[in-house]
């Protein structure tokens, strides 16, 4: 490991976003799981519920690692859009593209950390793992029954 040091400054900043963001999936995926109706509404309930626990969990972690390294977490909140479509397949579109975004905050910690902070890096490595591993459920599920290629419209 170098003994090169890292902006911490730009870290701090990198957190608090993502703690932003994770925050926002927690309002997003909660309000996903109010509006879904139908025959599969408690399974797709469930796991809506799951994904923004999910949320929660990485919105401590990214706060925690802000007072660890001395500065405040942010009171701010993500953007939330509403786009009045609560269908299944516009759910997972809309889930999909933010989980791309919080991947992408994620890589840049990584980044930006890497070879400077075993702690940071190993923080953004662990969640660039886990938000590809969501990326890879919610493409599952776009998918059609029995379609084994990845959907066109998740690629």
């Amino acid at each position: 490991m170098s003994e090169e040091t890292f902006d911490q400054t730009a870290a701090v900043a990198l957190l608090n976003e993502i703690l932003e963001t994770e925050l926002a999936g927690v309002v997003r995926y909660t309000h996903y799981a109010l509006m879904v109706f139908g025959h599969n509404r408690i399974p797709i309930t469930s796991w809506l519920r799951g994904e923004a626990n999910t949320c929660l969990a990485h919105a401590n972690a990214a706060g925690e690692l802000v007072t660890h390294l001395g500065e405040h977490p942010s009171l701010k909140i993500g953007a939330l859009l509403e786009t009045h479509k609560h269908g299944i397949n516009d759910i997972l579109l809309e889930s999909l593209e933010a989980e791309r975004e919080g991947l992408a905050l994620y890589r840049k910690l990584f980044a930006l950390t890497r070879d400077r902070s075993v702690l940071l890096e190993d923080y953004a490595r662990q969640m660039i793992s886990e938000e590809e591993q969501h990326i890879g459920e919610v493409v599952k599920m776009l998918r059609k029954p029995g379609e084994v290629m990845q959907a066109s419209s998740a690629a």
